[in-house]
């Protein structure tokens, strides 16, 4: 698997700071970061996500046939709030059987562009040493 540049530890530094800096109380500053975390940090989330980022469209039995160990109450709560979060459309085609489909949306897709980065650093590093608290 190809490395995915990331900013130097200079430009990372420089950015901690402004973000710091934005405000005396760090907590109103992160609010967002905070938010963001609740809302997409979870493993589900994330697995939801990869799968639609490589698919770009499922359907609710593929999605969940995709996430080893999801249940359907899990990949329906996570795929709802991932919807109200923007990450993810749902279409309901009026038939019977109902037929829903899922699709990243473009602001999904711009999360999975910072995510993979992430993903990247964790499956790199899982393998050659354990993380240390």
């Amino acid at each position: 698997m190809e490395t995915i540049s990331v900013p130097s530890k200079d430009d990372t530094q420089k950015k901690i700071k402004e973000m710091m800096a934005n405000s005396r109380d760090c907590s109103i500053t992160l609010c967002p970061v905070k938010d963001v975390l609740h809302k997409v940090g979870d493993k589900w989330s994330i697995f939801v996500m990869m799968a639609l980022g490589a698919e770009k469209t499922l359907r609710f039995n593929e999605l969940k046939n995709l996430i080893d160990g999801i249940s359907q109450k899990m990949l329906t709560v996570t795929v709802r709030d991932l919807e109200a979060f923007g990450l993810v459309d749902r279409k309901i085609y009026p038939q019977i059987p109902p037929k829903v489909e899922y699709t990243i949306t473009q602001k999904g897709e711009e999360f999975l562009q910072h995510l993979v980065v992430l993903l990247d650093w964790a499956c790199r590093h899982s393998t050659k040493e354990k993380i240390k608290d």
